[in-house]
């Protein structure tokens, strides 16, 4: 990643911090990484050098979304609006031109309330791995997503963050939960978790996903979604919520496809972190899928 620059911008007052390897006339791509102890932008970095090495030229842009990695850590209780918005000001400040989105995981709603708040700035959608239909098919009841970031928010969440702080702990959830072969779990990816979480004001994004406020019933927006999409799932994908329900990759498949207007969807190897685990697999179901839109 040497020939990325590091750069930061101010929003809010606030500090944001990304990586860029921008080529004149080359399509710009952005990338929104999970959120979870220890992740930021970081989370793309074997992803990108990989698609850069494969010759397409593209110009990349990883941001780090605010509470995460090299970005301000404020105390907030961050929800999807807050994030898009962010992105947004991020795209037409320092981008300034349409991007297409490569989005991971549970970030799903982010991406959804970053294409609708200005739908000419965003070309494609890929989406890796994204939640369950329950968890974007319903909305949660707000009250209790504030009860549990109070309690977050607290002396016990404090502990809870000291704890999942550990390197045991952290092999054992990616192992879990995340990764099809425990041996992905490598050196690599806990030393990454373990940088990222090593700024203890970087639990209240964490915080802030666990207390669900990114839990709401999506399908209308997906709806009106006019941009091509590309959902890529895990052969072996699973939900972390146990609100997700036991729904095989295919179901979950035929959920995204059939809601959005203009998608489609493809099965590759590997479980919920497809960029990190199925590296070459995911590179080129995504080059594949941007040829074919001409972009």
């Amino acid at each position: 990643m040497s020939s990325f620059a590091s750069k930061t911008y101010q929003w809010q007052d606030l500090s944001c911090a990304y990586r860029c390897c921008a080529e004149e006339g080359q399509k710009p791509i952005l990338f929104i990484h999970p959120v979870g102890v220890g992740l930021s932008g970081q989370f793309w970095d074997r992803c990108v050098s990989h698609w850069h090495s494969q010759g397409q030229s593209c110009s990349f842009y990883i941001p780090d979304l605010l509470g995460c990695g090299q970005s301000a850590l404020p105390h907030y209780a961050y929800y999807p609006e807050d994030w898009a918005a962010q992105l947004h000001f991020f795209i037409t400040s320092e981008i300034c031109q349409p991007v297409i989105l490569i989005v991971q995981g549970a970030l799903f709603p982010v991406a959804m309330e970053l294409v609708h708040l200005d739908p000419q700035w965003i070309q494609a959608m890929i989406l890796s791995g994204p939640p369950a239909a329950s968890l974007v098919s319903e909305n949660t009841d707000p009250t209790w997503q504030k009860v549990r970031w109070n309690f977050f928010d607290s002396p016990l969440g404090w502990g809870f963050y000291l704890y999942a702080r550990q390197e045991s702990f952290l092999r054992q959830f990616s192992i879990n939960q995340l990764f099809a072969k425990p041996e992905d779990v490598d050196d690599e990816w806990l030393k990454m978790l373990a940088a990222g979480c090593a700024d203890l004001e970087s639990r209240y994004a964490v915080y802030s996903f666990l207390s669900g406020f990114w839990r709401r019933d999506y399908r209308q927006k997906m709806q009106q979604t006019e941009q091509p999409v590309l959902v890529v799932m895990g052969d072996q994908a699973s939900s972390i919520s146990r609100d997700g329900g036991a729904e095989s990759p295919e179901e979950r498949l035929q959920f995204y496809t059939k809601t959005f207007p203009n998608a489609q969807g493809v099965v590759i190897p590997g479980r919920n972190v497809l960029p990190y685990e199925s590296t070459p697999a995911f590179v080129k179901v995504c080059q594949g899928f941007l040829r074919a839109q001409g972009l």
